[in-house]
């Protein structure tokens, strides 16, 4: 089953819509073929376009072997069928093994939301175990650069680094354990500073309101009016230039620059949140009894609002993670020595060349992209499943 050209794809897509388009009002009959009647010019084309691809996605799937395409393509199918065949698995034993409480959840959660919790596990277990999984220290450097992965001397490889070296010869295998470890466990920091600015700063302006909530929501308007990549990359530069030789202070800087631009997502929410629930009659009563601001917001908001910022947690940890992938990728963010997936990204980007001689060469990039890739789409199963049940929706 070959694959078809651009131009031949482009004309098949435009003729399958014309068909299905001007050959549906001729068809009669059969009540279940009587929509093809009524089908919109773009119904028509996106019908097309999705026969088409699918046509593609079998022909490349089944295609020759030594297509560094097809190679990678059919990766992942087999990831996505994969990682779908281990979510179920992990759901049905989350149904029968553990607490009441556990199985009862596992029943109401979609596969997709266990095989986010899975992978989060995963990367937890790989961030905080990373000096006992890494077969080698993220600084240490070898006498062998730039060895191929597979572990084949005979095809540049080296049996003691399964995925070669990089350019000076650290181990890649483990950069990329220990880039969970840096990576994951700054970004956890920094969502965790940014709330805590911004939920304290936005339950504070939701209560007491007036000259002090005028004034941080101005400031808020006004950080939130620059960019924040375009913004943290200014910030960032002048960190480096002033403590260039400190790699801990310029990391230091990351985290709380980042922090500070996140956290005018947080407080908007948690005004927000907080400003419907101190016109409620519970929280009045409360003033009434004389209660303390503490009391006030962490024993009457903050439950009431636990659901949706535990929501957007999810969400902005996702944001933090791909800004501080970014900035290293930029060679601005997690300086080394320490290991950074975005910095892995930008350092092994020219094994791409190498697509034809060795696919696994060529896909060295691709695994930093994609440990990055997969721990953000994750996190947004577990955040999907997490908005519908607080939304008290049933399926």
């Amino acid at each position: 089953m070959p694959t078809l050209p651009l131009s031949y794809w482009s004309a098949l897509v435009v003729a399958g819509a014309l068909t299905l388009y001007f050959g549906g009002r001729q068809i009669g009959g059969a009540r279940s073929i009587e929509r093809l009647r009524d089908i919109t010019p773009t119904g028509a084309f996106g019908y097309s376009l999705l026969l088409v691809t699918l046509y593609q996605g079998i022909a490349l799937y089944f295609g020759p072997g030594m297509n560094p395409g097809a190679t990678f393509f059919r990766w992942a199918v087999h990831g996505v069928v994969g990682f779908g065949i281990v979510g179920f698995l992990f759901q049905q034993l989350g149904r029968h093994v553990g607490t009441r409480a556990s199985k009862k959840l596992f029943r109401s959660m979609p596969v997709t939301a266990a095989l986010g919790i899975l992978l989060i596990l995963i990367y937890a277990i790989v961030a905080i175990f990373a000096d006992f999984i890494a077969p080698y220290g993220q600084a240490e450097i070898f006498k062998d650069a730039n060895v191929l992965p597979g572990g084949n001397p005979e095809m540049g490889g080296n049996p003691a680094h399964f995925l070669g070296t990089d350019q000076i010869g650290r181990d890649i295998l483990s950069r990329l354990i220990y880039g969970a470890q840096n990576t994951v466990g700054i970004a956890f920091v920094t969502t965790l500073l940014a709330f805590f600015i911004g939920i304290s700063l936005g339950f504070l302006a939701a209560t007491i309101g007036g000259v002090l909530d005028q004034v941080l929501s101005r400031i808020v308007d006004m950080l939130m009016s620059i960019p924040q990549l375009i913004f943290a990359l200014l910030l960032m530069t002048i960190a480096t230039a002033w403590f260039g030789s400190q790699k801990s202070m310029v990391t230091l800087f990351m985290i709380v620059i980042i922090a500070v631009l996140d956290s005018t997502r947080v407080f908007r929410l948690a005004r927000a949140v907080g400003m419907n629930i101190v016109v409620m009659d519970f929280f009045e009563a409360a003033k009434l009894r004389g209660e303390k601001l503490s009391y006030l917001i962490f024993s009457e908001i903050t439950p009431n609002a636990f659901a949706p910022l535990l929501a957007e947690f999810g969400l902005r940890f996702c944001f933090v993670f791909l800004t501080i992938a970014s900035l290293s990728f930029l060679g601005i963010g997690i300086q080394p020595p320490l290991a950074d997936w975005g910095t892995m990204v930008r350092d092994l980007s020219q094994f791409i060349n190498f697509a034809v001689i060795s696919p696994l060469t060529a896909s060295l990039p691709l695994m930093a992209a994609g440990a990055i890739a997969l721990l953000t789409v994750a996190v947004n199963f577990v955040v999907d499943w997490m908005l519908h049940r607080a939304s008290g929706l049933k399926e």
